[in-house]
């Protein structure tokens, strides 16, 4: 019988073809990789031949969902998207927030896995009885927010939409899926639909999954919501996620002007405080008790829904300290359907090739009318834009003179919102992570912000700490759980092998589910590492390197010192000097099936 939470099926959809076929997934492996981005992982391995690029029709794209999907646990209503990013070339997983998943859910599928090309500009249609491919050409060009709202004026009300929009469509590789005003971005996941030339799915279930013992599920529900309103949340209710920004401006970790500095002299005018005096109004994730979301309007008339990370790259890190252009930049990047984080450091990139006469065609640091104009251009893929659209890694290649100097990015995907050289286990983390320079996929910023770290130290400790906590952020994503709830745990792994347990029927204990943390972090590195991953890929911009942030000499971080952080890493999980998983590990873990060429 299959577990409480689970359909145990998923629907393998071919676009090329038409075919739709319902494939079972075996207990085993809904146990050992969880859901969302774990079996996401699984799936996206077995689905395609090592090798693809991104955007070739056999490529996989596929969405997961997970055993908590439409349980009254709070933040559950969560999916993943999983595919080869055209960014990195390096396995990607992003996740949303959306009734989109609990429809899904209704659907009896716990996934979908899309491969092959539509011929013309179509939509996936799922529901109770499977999935129909039918033409959406009156979509082509419209944001996603748009083409949602033509979706289900055609459809019905209850009909939910996650779809991209014209960047997407212009194959911009740092292009986003959204739906609902919440977006799947990093990575270019929006660019491996448009390839497929599918401009989204919509989907509506009306069927039900039942959990193991529900009176328990409600009683942890119950008590997890009380938990979610506490002093742990309590910033992100009242401002969101924008109040980190002057906080990292104290630490010197804020990045301004591509990277060059970790203060922004101007970031009181764009601070949590400055927004304030805007009318905003709060929102919540479907499911969510926390509320973290914070509405403004835009000059243009859009509504914006502003986070940190978008705030730091549309303003600082582009020398930018106007709040209406910032705003005003956010809401661009949303109808365009681009990644703020990829498009601000692209742009910043761009800004300081004109500065070093590499690209005259580009902005300069602090223009807030270059760069709106600058967000469009590449969103059409016109002029400098259709360079700066390869992401800056591409593009740095694509100039040429050296201008890899200033591109900052690991593995292609651009530096998120955290000075490296002030946050130095954030630094281990961004440069080992399967996914690029990313800080959802490590929460090694809390070492840095323990009560007595050495945040500007690269000490052996860190290595071992960056690995528990990239484990334990394997185990919320796979859940999935938003990590707003990190500081609600008192044992966060301890206390999700419970609600696993008490949705699914199993007896989890926590050692076994860390485990299957671990099991995912590996099943992504030796994805990568069948797709091409070296040792080399595994650390930081020169920049970073070799240079302090501003004038402060304390905040330096030397290559040797990331290199012996990145071997404690290694060593504390068993892994080879050069990153390198043993076969024995790769067995004891279960992954020989999935990744047979390990042992050969």
């Amino acid at each position: 019988m299959t577990p409480g939470g689970y359909h145990g099926r998923y629907l393998d959809i071919d676009l090329t073809t038409g075919r739709v076929a319902a494939r079972r997934i075996p207990d085993d492996v809904l146990r050992r990789f969880v859901g969302g981005v774990g079996i996401g992982t699984w799936l996206l391995a077995q689905s395609a031949p090592a090798g693809l690029d991104p955007f070739d029709p056999r490529a996989a794209f596929v969405v997961a969902l997970s055993p908590l999907v439409g349980t009254p646990l709070t933040t559950s209503a969560k999916f993943a998207v999983v595919a080869k990013s055209p960014l990195t070339d390096r396995l990607c997983d992003a996740l949303a927030s959306d009734r989109f998943a609990i429809e899904l859910k209704h659907c009896g599928v716990d996934a979908l896995v899309i491969r092959g090309a539509c011929r013309e500009r179509s939509m996936l249609i799922v529901d109770d009885r499977g999935a129909t491919v039918e033409p959406a050409a009156d979509l082509a060009g419209l944001s996603s927010a748009d083409a949602e709202t033509q979706v289900r004026a055609r459809l019905g009300a209850s009909w939910r939409w996650f779809g991209i929009g014209p960047a997407g469509e212009r194959l911009v590789r740092f292009a986003t899926c959204s739906g609902d005003g919440r977006h799947a971005g990093r990575g270019g996941l929006g660019a491996v639909l448009g390839s497929k030339r599918l401009q989204g799915i919509a989907v509506r279930g009306t069927g039900t999954c039942a959990v193991a013992d529900a009176a328990r599920v409600v009683a942890m529900a119950k008590d997890l919501s009380a938990r979610s309103l506490g002093p742990g949340t309590a910033k992100y209710r009242e401002v969101g996620t924008i109040a980190n920004l002057l906080v990292f401006n104290r630490l010197n970790a804020l990045p301004t002007r591509n990277f060059r500095e970790g203060t922004f002299e101007d970031a009181e005018l764009i601070s949590a405080e400055a927004m304030r005096t805007l009318p905003s109004v709060r929102k919540s994730c479907a499911a969510c008790t926390i509320g973290c979301e914070h509405v403004f309007p835009s000059p243009s008339g859009a509504q914006v829904r502003l986070e940190y990370e978008g705030l730091f790259a549309l303003g600082p890190l582009c020398g930018i300290g106007d709040r209406d252009t910032v705003i005003e930049a956010a809401a661009r990047c949303d109808a365009h359907g681009l990644d703020v984080i990829s498009a601000g450091g692209t742009v910043a990139f761009a800004m300081e090739c004109r500065e070093n006469g590499l690209l005259p065609d580009a902005p300069r640091f602090g223009d807030p009318a270059g760069l709106l104009a600058m967000l469009d251009a590449i969103a059409a893929r016109k002029g400098v834009g259709d360079v700066l659209a390869e992401g800056s890694r591409r593009a740095a290649a694509l100039i040429g003179g050296g201008a890899e100097r200033f591109a900052m990015h690991v593995k292609g995907l651009e530096l998120p919102g955290y000075e490296p050289r002030a946050l130095q286990a954030m630094a281990l983390g961004l440069a080992v992570s399967s996914r690029g320079a990313d800080h959802n996929r490590s929460g090694a910023y809390e070492e840095d912000f323990r009560p007595g770290a050495d945040r500007t130290s690269a000490d052996d400790s860190k290595g071992p700490a960056a690995a528990r906590t990239e484990v334990q952020a394997a185990v919320l994503d796979s859940l999935i759980l938003c990590k707003f709830l990190r500081g609600v745990f008192t044992d966060v792994v301890a206390e999700s092998a419970a609600m696993l347990s008490a949705v699914t029927g199993w007896d989890v204990p926590a050692e076994e589910l860390r485990l299957a943390g671990d099991r995912i972090v590996a099943a992504r590195k030796l994805y990568n590492a069948r797709e091409g991953w070296t040792r080399a890929e595994d650390s930081l911009p020169d920049r970073i390197l070799t240079e302090s942030s501003g004038s402060d000499p304390r905040f330096a971080l030397s290559r040797s010192g990331l290199d012996r952080m990145i071997a404690s890493y290694y060593m504390s999980k068993g892994w080879t000097p050069a990153g390198e998983i043993p076969p024995e590990i790769v067995r004891d873990l279960g992954l020989t099936d999935l990744f047979p060429e390990i042992l050969r």
